[in-house]
């Protein structure tokens, strides 16, 4: 049996019940952020993927001592024994992960120094680390870099400043906050990233001792404090894992009751599915979605940070686009190579055209720098069943989306990829009928 191949025999709806638990953009962060406690912390709602599993071992290299709570999905993290780790042992469990970066205001604060290893994650476009240590020079950090990676030191402490960020990158949004709450000073983060995940994180601060407060001009301002201590808290629901099923239903013509889905983190993504013709019902334990029958409508879309379409929710919803009547154009924003992903589509019968041109309303940053960072995608068409190779975590769960749309059978690569992100996909998959098998 090939772990890392999942046969997909095409052309049935996928219907039934599944639940996303917390979210990958916050749930690793939220556990880094208990390092800066004085006392342990509790963090619910924790899904099983790998990026959990990445950032435990990370803490446990540094003597956080964690363990499985009481409810299922819950962790216990105390960091009341935190030490130097290895650097061979953090770079072996780093892995492909970006997630390191954000131990390092942590970690000067509790120890005076840190080490990154050199850095992964999906290949969507420039996601320049350069920009996390910028930052924490501001803020005094020193960093020499070595052979192995990147050795960070703050021989007079960390001090607040004024950072301007050149994008809302949610990234850099993260390392400002996990290193201002324990700077000395006010800090002032302007053009921050303000993601339902970033806000969520900032309640965990909140908790902890931390004083923050957003502004609606994107401004985060952080008064450092002496001391923060644990959190108790339930991550919010991950809204782009509900996105990537709620698109599954309507490219199937079927229908997903996605439990622990959260209408306000997703009133963006709602009103466009509601636009290309899908439906939905909000209730107070989730959101069903499914295809009402009939043609879909072909839409007009840019991606945007956030209120925008974010571009996680771009990949599932193109593969729904090819089967929508007429020609839909999606301009994508944020990652310049993330429409990569729709030359496989169109050799399952797809008919997507890429374009350097910025087809839509708002220039962007991509426009003048010659990559493919918009499509026209014609429908609707007969998807055929392919041999797929994931290209990144999105993308990946869009090519199990394709294949499940698709007549035949599809041999999906590389599938270990999806569990950076989706917790338990096969079986989900298998509890929405769909017809999948390990060859």
């Amino acid at each position: 049996m090939n772990d890392d191949v999942l046969l997909v025999h095409g052309g049935t709806p996928v219907e039934g019940e599944i639940r996303v638990r917390g979210a990958k953009n916050l749930v690793p962060k939220a556990m880094v952020a208990a390092l800066l406690g004085s006392a342990p912390s509790r963090l619910r709602n924790v899904p099983e993927i790998r990026d959990v599993r990445v950032v435990r071992g990370l803490l446990q290299l540094h003597g956080v001592t964690v363990r499985s709570g009481e409810e299922p999905g819950e962790l216990v993290l105390d960091p009341s024994r935190v030490e130097s780790a290895n650097v061979a042992d953090i770079d072996a469990h780093a892995g492909s992960s970006r997630i390191p970066i954000l131990f390092c205001g942590p970690l000067l604060h509790r120890l005076g120094h840190a080490f990154i290893p050199g850095l992964g994650g999906c290949d969507i476009g420039g996601r320049p680390v350069d920009f996390h240590f910028d930052v924490l020079r501001q803020f005094g950090a020193v960093i020499e870099k070595r052979a192995d990676g990147q050795y960070l030191e703050a021989p007079r402490g960390l001090r607040g400043c004024k950072i301007r960020l050149p994008y809302p990158s949610v990234g850099s949004t993260e390392q400002v906050l996990l290193t201002a709450v324990l700077a000395e000073g006010v800090t002032e983060l302007a053009n921050a990233a303000v993601e339902p995940e970033i806000e969520d994180l900032i309640c965990v601060l909140q908790k902890m001792g931390a004083i923050i407060s957003m502004d609606t001009d994107r401004t985060i301002r952080i008064t450092g404090v002496d001391k923060l201590g644990g959190y108790t808290h339930r991550a919010l629901p991950d809204r782009l894992e509900a996105a990537s099923w709620a698109c599954a239903a309507l490219a199937t013509k079927g229908s997903v009751y996605v439990h622990g889905a959260s209408q306000r983190e997703m009133m963006t993504f709602l009103n466009v599915f509601r636009k290309v013709g899908g439906e939905f019902e909000v209730d107070d334990a989730g959101i069903r979605f499914w295809h009402p029958g009939g043609p879909l409508n072909a839409i007009a879309l840019e991606t945007d940070v956030h209120p925008g379409f974010q571009t996680d929710w771009q990949q599932p919803l193109v593969v729904a686009l090819t089967q929508a009547s007429g020609l839909s154009i999606v301009h994508e924003t944020v990652y310049e190579s993330r429409l990569g992903f729709t030359e496989a589509l169109n050799q399952m019968g797809a008919r997507i055209q890429l374009y350097r041109e910025c087809l839509g309303g708002t220039p962007c940053r991509f426009g003048q720098r010659n990559f493919l960072h918009s499509a026209v995608v014609s429908g609707p068409t007969t998807l055929q069943g392919g041999d797929l190779v994931i290209p990144d975590l999105r993308g990946g769960f869009s090519y199990l989306i394709a294949a499940l749309a698709a007549e035949g059978t599809s041999r999906v690569h590389g599938i270990g990829l999806i569990n950076r992100g989706y917790e338990n996909f096969i079986e989900k998959l298998e509890d929405l009928g769909a017809k999948v098998e390990r060859p």
